[in-house]
Order: C-alpha cells, then sequence, then structure tokens
C-alpha cells in the first residue's frame, strides 16, 4: 500500500476485460455495487491509483470504466487486481454495522466459550454474507453471518461469538475436538 493509505480498506476485485474500450468487469464489496467510486480514487497493492469514470450494473458484477486504462489491453493486465479505499474515506459504521476487514482476524467462540478459531475471510456468494473460521488444525468451517447466528461481535475485544445451532456447527465443533481421541 502507499504512503498514503493508512488502513486500506479492501472495495473491488477487477475480473475480467469487458469490451474493446477498457472496460472491466469488477466485483465490487460496496453496499451498492455501482457507488464504486463513490469514496474517491481507488488503488492497488503497487500503489496505482484507479478513478471510476463509469459504473453500471450487469447481472452479478459491475461494468467499471477507469480513467487510467484506455483499452482492452490494458483491461486485461488487471485481472484479479485488488481495489482498495483508505478507511477515512469512509462513512462511519452504524450500530450493529461492520466493514468486512474489522471482522477478518476476530477470534470466533462459541456462546460457552470455546475457541472454534479465527476468522480469516468473508464472502458473499450471493445468497447472504457467510464467514470463514480456520481453527489451529483442521479444515475451516463457514458459517453464516446472522444475528442468530453470531449474536455478538466486540471489535474492541476482538472477538465475536458464534451460536453453534444457529451457525450450523452443532456436533462439528464436538466432533472435532475428539477426533484426537480415537
Amino acid at each position: 500500500m502507499t504512503q498514503t493509505q493508512r488502513e486500506p480498506v479492501l472495495m473491488a476485485v477487477i475480473g475480467g476485460a469487458h469490451g474493446i474500450k477498457g472496460e472491466v468487469r469488477v466485483r465490487s464489496l460496496t453496499k451498492e455495487p455501482e457507488d464504486l467510486g463513490a469514496y474517491g480514487p481507488l488503488f492497488d497493492a503497487k500503489g496505482r491509483t484507479f478513478t471510476v469514470a463509469s459504473a453500471r450494473a450487469q447481472k452479478n458484477v459491475v461494468v467499471a470504466r477507469f480513467r487510467e486504462v484506455g483499452d482492452r489491453n490494458a483491461a486485461e493486465l488487471l485481472n484479479g487486481t485488488e481495489l482498495f479505499v483508505d478507511r477515512s474515506a469512509l462513512p462511519e459504521e452504524g450500530e450493529d454495522e461492520f466493514y468486512h476487514a474489522d471482522l477478518v482476524g476476530l477470534v470466533a467462540r462459541t456462546t460457552d466459550g470455546r475457541v472454534i478459531g479465527e476468522v480469516v475471510a468473508f464472502h458473499d456468494f450471493g445468497a447472504g454474507d457467510i464467514l470463514e473460521i480456520a481453527p489451529d488444525d483442521g479444515a475451516s468451517v463457514m458459517i453464516p453471518f446472522t444475528q442468530s447466528a453470531v449474536p455478538e461481535v466486540d471489535l474492541e475485544l476482538g472477538f465475536l461469538v458464534v451460536e453453534p445451532v444457529a451457525a450450523g456447527l452443532e456436533g462439528a465443533v464436538e466432533a472435532r475436538e475428539g477426533e484426537g481421541d480415537a
């Protein structure tokens, strides 16, 4: 990240080129996908700036045109590029609202205090928000990020509480703990 980006927040990931004029398909992580450029210029990990000239929804992506991208060849080179904005450009979260980046790294505990693992990713495959939690050993688990499955998030103390039944983990945590006993 560049020096001007003190706290980068992932806003989008560029996919393939669209057409011949330098447009790209973008997976936008903003609440309203077309608002990709509403927070000012975006930056990539190399420090390059991307200014949104236009953005329109198309099926499950946004087709965007960046001022800095002049043709299809330049657009094709951007496939997979993550775009960030500095946190200071974003509005303050309301109560019970979180930026995806704030959840990654939190410790996930069950309602009775047992540690499940650490939140390693936040996904949206189209059917709702999903948290990916990686235990110290074994495969990661995915749970819905809903009020019933995750009734408490404490950013200051660095943890979230998972209700195992609502999260679909009933038996999974216990089975994993018992694997070493066999």
